[in-house]
Parts: structure tokens; sequence; C-alpha cells
């Protein structure tokens, strides 16, 4: 049997939610603190996760349309391959990252404000793994795993719509 666009919105849609589920994990429960960047790699889950469930969802009523959204989708998911391969790239010291990466400033009146400030902070350091698995850090493995969302996504783009949905 042929898969057509809407099995691969579906499985898009459950696997990124898994992945950004898991990445928020780790966080509640597992105690990761995310950085700056690791954070910045969230947002095309975000953006393309309720793409991808409205194309599953509205697949029967406008077929062609919302197959045509895949393309976006697999647009979304390559930025976020993108961000995980910068990303793991800083923290295998291959280039530098951002400057103020984990940091933040805000306007403080005196120097004892920021001594204070600084003394609670946690800085989340962007060129340190927090979690590796195998030698590859969740950046890297947000790498794999966007490169694959976006293939699958440009792979139902270009499916053949069946002939009784046109």
């Amino acid at each position: 049997m042929q898969t057509d666009f809407r099995t691969n919105a579906l499985i898009i849609t459950l696997a990124g939610t898994g992945i950004l589920a898991t990445a928020l994990m780790t966080e509640i429960w597992g105690g990761l603190s995310p950085c700056a960047l690791c954070l910045q790699q969230r947002w095309p889950y975000y953006i393309a996760l309720p793409l991808t469930a409205l194309i599953w969802v509205g697949a029967h009523r406008a077929p062609i349309a919302l197959q045509g959204l895949l393309v976006p989708v697999g647009l979304i998911f390559a930025l976020g391959a993108t961000l995980g391969f910068y990303h793991a790239g800083v923290e295998y010291g291959l280039w530098a990252g951002p400057s103020g990466c984990g940091g933040g400033s805000v306007g403080f009146e005196t120097t004892t404000e920021l001594l204070d400030a600084m003394a609670r902070a946690k800085l989340v350091r962007c060129d340190e793994a927090a979690f590796t698995l195998f030698g590859i850090s969740m950046a890297g493995y947000n790498f794999l795993a966007s490169s694959g969302l976006a293939l699958l996504a440009w792979h139902g783009a270009t499916r053949t719509l069946p002939q009784q949905t046109r």
C-alpha cells in the first residue's frame, strides 16, 4: 500500500511532538538547563508542529493546498537542522558560538546589585554539552532529527495525490 502525504504529516506531528517533549522533560525532570541556542532550536518545532497537525486534520477538505504546506514545513525543519548543526559545532569546539550565549544582562543600579545577580544566576554555557549519548550531544541529535523531519516533509510534498482526492 502506498502512503500519501497525510501519513507523512501524521508521522512528523507525532515524532516532532515526542522530540519536543523529550527536550522539555530533560529540562523539567532531568534537571538540565537549556542554553540560549538550545531554546532557539525549539522554535522550529513550535512553528511546524501545529502546521503538520493542521495538514493531517484538514487534508480531506483541501488536499492540494495542504500538501503544499509540507514544503514550508520542510524548510522550517531544515532551519532547525541548521541550528542544531551550528550548536553541535559550538559544543565540539569546531567554531565559536555567540559571545553572550547563556548570559544576558539587565540594567543594574549598583555594583552590589550586579554582584548579587551574578551570584544567583546559573550560567548555562552554549559551548558545553549538557548531555551526550554515544558521544552525540542533544544538539547533534536535534540536527539528525530535524534533518529527518525535513526530508519526510519534502517527501510528503512530492507524493502523488490519490485520484479520488483531487
